[in-house]
């Protein structure tokens, strides 16, 4: 009887864990992962996203997506990237920004500045919703879905709007590995040009990798330092976004009364945890006393995290609201494009390419 007693009255089952949407973001890497090693071109990140977004529109699985999975997807896309970024920065030491150059290194901020100011502001006149103009703002202009994530994470942004910035840049990214190779003739750019221009206007660094990879291996180590130095901009960046969040939540805590619910609210941290483990990951590759065999590890360990978090937010993109908007969307995908193709190529130019 007293067994009885002691069932919850309402009977109502327990809320799912995180385990499966866990199990469900593992079983999707794998798959991604073999697609990848069977073709090598297809990056592995944006072969998770696509998985993500199909998971979330078949009709068995989409339910289990929007169901049981959901908070262990939540968890993986918000965790999961966290440790995935803070694992990035150990692919950047100082010595490699160093070796670019003054020029390169004063085009590299101004470039990022002029993308990022220059989409959030196209995307705010166009009325897209919440955080959207921001975050397809911060993937262009700094490292794609890992600055989204983070600035995301910053700003405690709704999943929505994180998944449609991420699928856009992913798109635009993948467009930008085929189109650009082609201009490169063109345009006038030699090797170690072409590979600096697709550094700076390309957004992930796999996608970065696919283009340059094209020209040689002298633009594709160009390509990658220039890249790298656009991540190593993240950590300000995300600051930056944490510093007016708290701004925002302060000044209606300094007009309310006591005991009013404005004084109540959660300010995040003016520097993310996850940013100063970047940072951290930072100083310890400087130092040159990890092992390749390290690196190495942490590098495979990353895009598995990554992947991971793609493919959860992946699944948050609901295709017919991302229709509704298409047009604006699109417009704001081309117009940044245009933007940071045009400013790295002007950078380029003015470095001496």
């Amino acid at each position: 009887m007293a067994l009885l007693r002691a069932r919850p009255p309402t009977g109502r089952a327990a809320p799912p864990g995180p385990l499966p949407g866990l199990a469900l973001a593992a079983a999707a890497v794998a798959a991604a992962w073999a697609v990848h090693l069977l073709l090598p071109g297809v990056p592995l990140l944006t072969t998770a996203l696509v998985l993500g977004i199909a998971a979330a529109h078949l009709p068995r699985l989409g339910a289990v997506v929007r169901g049981r999975a959901r908070p262990g997807l939540t968890f993986a896309g918000r965790r999961l990237m966290r440790a995935g970024i803070v694992l990035l920065g150990l692919a950047l030491g100082l010595d490699d920004i160093l070796g670019l150059g003054w020029a390169t290194a004063l085009t590299v901020p101004a470039v990022v500045g002029a993308t990022l100011l220059g989409t959030w502001w196209l995307g705010r006149r166009l009325g897209l919703p919440g955080d959207q103009p921001l975050l397809i703002a911060a993937g262009y202009a700094i490292c794609g879905a890992s600055a989204i994530g983070a600035v995301a994470e910053a700003r405690e942004s709704e999943e929505r709007d994180a998944a449609a910035a991420v699928a856009l840049v992913t798109l635009c990214g993948t467009l930008a590995v085929l189109v650009l190779p082609l201009l490169q003739g063109p345009l006038g750019l030699g090797d170690a040009a072409f590979g600096r221009w697709v550094g700076a206007g390309v957004h992930d660094v796999g996608q970065v990798v696919a283009a340059a990879r094209t020209a040689g291996p002298e633009a594709l180590g160009e390509a990658v330092m220039v890249k790298l130095m656009r991540v190593a901009l993240l950590a300000p960046v995300v600051a930056v976004v944490a510093l007016s969040v708290r701004r925002r939540l302060r000044q209606p805590a300094d007009a309310a009364a006591p005991g009013t619910a404005g004084g109540g609210a959660r300010r995040p941290p003016l520097v993310p945890l996850f940013v100063l483990g970047f940072l951290a990951a930072v100083a310890l590759r400087s130092t040159g006393l990890l092992p390749g065999a390290v690196l190495g590890g942490a590098h495979a360990v990353r895009e598995l995290l990554l992947a991971a978090a793609l493919f959860a937010l992946g699944s948050a993109v609901r295709l017919p609201s991302l229709v509704r908007g298409g047009g604006r969307v699109a417009l704001l995908g081309l117009a940044a494009w245009v933007v940071v193709a045009g400013a790295s190529y002007g950078g380029v130019l003015l470095a001496g390419g």
